[in-house]
């Protein structure tokens, strides 16, 4: 009797499978969430259920195989990858090069520099000698370790940028422009250790403004392998400790047998007592791990590393077309409104508004003001969302943007205009001349962005703007600001009478040659206040030696009649 066949299976068989269950080299990779899933064996599939009349099917014969010859099977099942999961690299990598001599004793020049020669409370000289001992210490450290990719002029820029502005605490006395030098100093400085990461993105900007400071952390431990690679490093230091020793025993007798001595080391080297050796100590310890941290960063660049770049979100034309149009005619109409009284004049906001030009400028600027700031952020945000897809998106997007910028600008020299009418009704001082000139910046970023939008490229913005921004505080430095309030201030009372002689005897000594010029008692009365505020301050000394101050001292001396 022949055998039966096989009764059809319920479910079709599963496709790429063979009677032995091995499934077929697909060309098609397979889902690895399906690949996962245990299938049913061919063969047991088609074996006949316990019980019934049908006759089991052969098995398929089984090929020998020879001796020595490896079993190939006909396909390798595939091994499901997990994905997802993103390696991380870390942000600090490991130095490519340990500390040498040259950087140990470069961060200990920079301390000692600044442990000697700073006065925290009086900017002037000492500023100027710790920020070069700072340069040259990485300067020599950067031509050992020749950090690669990276690119010489821009660097070059920002430390020049750096040593200027540590330079104006030299040159002029006001306190507030001298720190904000300073803070503006570090920054730059921070930007020139960092390279070009602080330069094509606001992320990464932002990380070269701190990168210095940041460094100084994983500094510690790669200088500490270093001074334990070098051998005898701890001989030099004892040496150094006993010749200090020596030179302090020895100073101090010396110092006592002869007074001519004893006044020139005083001049020399700052006093010793418990709090000035422990604000020593701190200064060596700030500028020396500042100096390493720099050091570290030539050696160890940080993975700075971009978020995902995934579809990027954005909107439809019309959807931010809209709100930015209406902006851009509201703009307009402003600005028409500004025109008319730019020829009108002040017989027009006294016929229109029933206010003096002086009060109709004092009562706008600050809203202008929130305007140009605000403005910016419109359109950031437009940048952001509007789509780029087609050549109409991108015409739609420098037509507009480009539109409210350019009216903006507008809004800008309105607001320049209303704080030069508003200084010229009451007077100049400094609160009113660095907001001027935080608009004029304002006005150098919009001209930026309208430049930016032309092939809607931005990369090379944050540094640009950061750049315009270091530029301004130093031309504000170079037009000496106190001395310019004060001359204005003075003309101003020639023409009207009127002055604020308290203020003026608030300012620096970088007003007194224009104060000079007052008649009595006005001259006295200014120049008393600024000189009890200066004696009051303590004597400069060549640590806090100042250009302003010096050139000073000789009118102030003169002064001594109060109000």
């Amino acid at each position: 009797m022949p055998p039966i066949p096989n009764p059809p299976s319920s479910t079709p068989p599963v496709r790429g499978t063979t009677r032995l269950g091995l499934r077929r080299a697909a060309t098609a990779p397979a889902d690895p969430a399906v690949s996962l899933i245990t299938e049913p064996s061919a063969d047991l599939a088609d074996q006949p259920e316990p019980g019934s009349d049908v006759t089991p099917a052969e098995p398929a014969p089984v090929t020998a195989v020879q001796p020595g010859a490896a079993a190939v099977p006909s396909a390798i099942p595939r091994v499901p990858v997990l994905t997802g999961a993103v390696t991380r690299q870390p942000f600090w990598p490991k130095p490519a090069r340990q500390a040498g001599r040259t950087v140990l004793l470069g961060c200990a020049a920079a301390g000692l520099t600044a442990a000697i020669a700073l006065r925290p409370d009086r900017p002037g000289l000492g500023f100027l000698l710790t920020a070069l001992a700072c340069a040259a210490a990485v300067l020599i450290a950067a031509k050992r370790l020749r950090p690669a990719g990276s690119r010489s002029v821009p660097r070059a820029l920002w430390a020049a940028a750096a040593l200027a502005l540590t330079a104006v605490g030299v040159l002029r006395a006001a306190d507030w422009l001298c720190w904000l030098c300073l803070l503006a100093a570090l920054v730059a400085g921070s930007l020139a250790v960092a390279g070009e990461r602080g330069e094509r993105s606001v992320r990464g900007l932002l990380f070269g403004a701190f990168a210095v400071p940041l460094a100084a952390l994983p500094a510690w431990p790669w200088l500490w392998r270093g001074v334990r690679a070098r051998r005898g490093t701890g001989r030099l230091v004892v040496s150094a400790l006993v010749g200090l020793g020596l030179l302090a025993v020895f100073g101090s007798l010396l110092a006592g047998a002869d007074a001519a001595f004893a006044e020139l080391l005083r001049g020399v080297l700052p006093a010793v007592d418990g709090g000035t050796s422990f604000r020593q100590l701190v200064l060596f310890g700030l500028v020396g791990c500042g100096t390493a941290g720099a050091c570290y960063l030539l050696v160890a660049r940080p993975t700075l590393t971009d978020p995902p770049v995934g579809q990027r979100s954005s909107v439809r034309r019309l959807e931010w077309a809209v709100p930015v149009g209406l902006l851009v005619l509201l703009f307009a109409a402003f600005v028409a409104v500004q025109l008319t009284v730019l020829f009108g004049g002040s017989s027009y906001v006294l016929r229109t508004a029933n206010l003096t030009y002086a009060q109709y400028a004092r009562g706008g600027f600050w809203q202008l003001l929130a305007v140009t700031v605000l403005t910016l952020a419109v359109l950031a945000a437009a940048v952001r969302l509007a789509p780029r897809s087609t050549s109409a998106d991108r015409a739609w997007l420098r037509g507009l943007l480009g539109a409210l910028a350019g009216l903006t600008l507008v809004v800008v020299l309105s607001a320049l205009s209303r704080m030069w009418s508003y200084q010229q009704a009451y007077g100049f001082t400094v609160l009113r001349l660095v907001v001027e000139a935080c608009e004029l910046w304002l006005g150098v970023v919009y001209l930026l962005v309208i430049a930016a939008g032309v092939r809607l490229r931005t990369s090379w913005l944050p540094g640009a703007v950061t750049a315009a921004a270091v530029a301004a505080l130093l031309v504000l430095a170079v037009l000496d600001p106190e001395r310019f309030i004060a001359e204005r201030n003075v003309a101003r009372w020639q023409q009207t009478g009127a002055i604020d002689l308290r203020y003026l005897g608030e300012l620096s000594t970088d007003a007194v040659s224009a104060l000079d010029r007052l008649p009595e008692p006005a001259r006295n009365c200014v120049l008393t206040a600024i000189a009890e505020r200066l004696g009051s301050a303590g004597d400069d000394d060549w640590r806090s030696w100042n250009n302003s101050r010096s050139a000073a001292q000789d009118t102030l001396a003169k002064a001594r009649v109060s109000c």
